[in-house]
């Protein structure tokens, strides 16, 4: 349900949550630990930083650092701007008027799971991942 790319992201802002208050960590450190392309995970990391997750500082001791809170920051707020999740609105079977009026032959299973999924992503924070002791 989510790309390599929402899976790296992730990772790596779970890696930033476990580093030293202040501290900053390199791309290339960063996509080392988390099994990522350093170019790639170099250009993420700037879309991040554009949509205000992440902080960039260039040069010695630079790198990258959460703009706030891990607890603040959650799953959906990562994969949003990667996955566009919130489009997961629509119905599940492409048809352009599916509602609880006028449902598909999936709607009402679909609309339960969506809401759940979603709910999960909204609720669990990057400190949630971190802390979860993941192998990073």
């Amino acid at each position: 349900m989510i790309s390599r790319t929402g899976i790296h992201a992730i990772l790596a802002l779970a890696f930033l949550a476990q580093l030293e208050p202040g501290a900053f960590a390199g791309a290339s450190q960063l996509a080392d630990r988390i099994g990522a392309p350093r170019n790639y995970l170099g250009k993420l990391l700037k879309q991040l930083a554009e949509k205000g997750l992440v902080e960039s500082q260039k040069g010695f001791g630079g790198g990258f650092r959460l703009a706030r809170a891990a607890r603040k920051i959650t799953l959906y707020d990562i994969l949003e701007p990667i996955e566009r999740v919130s489009k997961w609105n629509g119905c599940f079977l492409g048809r352009a008027k599916c509602s609880e009026k006028s449902p598909c032959s999936v709607h009402h299973r679909w609309s339960a799971i969506r809401t759940d999924y979603l709910e999960f992503l909204k609720e669990t924070s990057v400190a949630d991942v971190a802390e979860s002791k993941v192998s990073l």
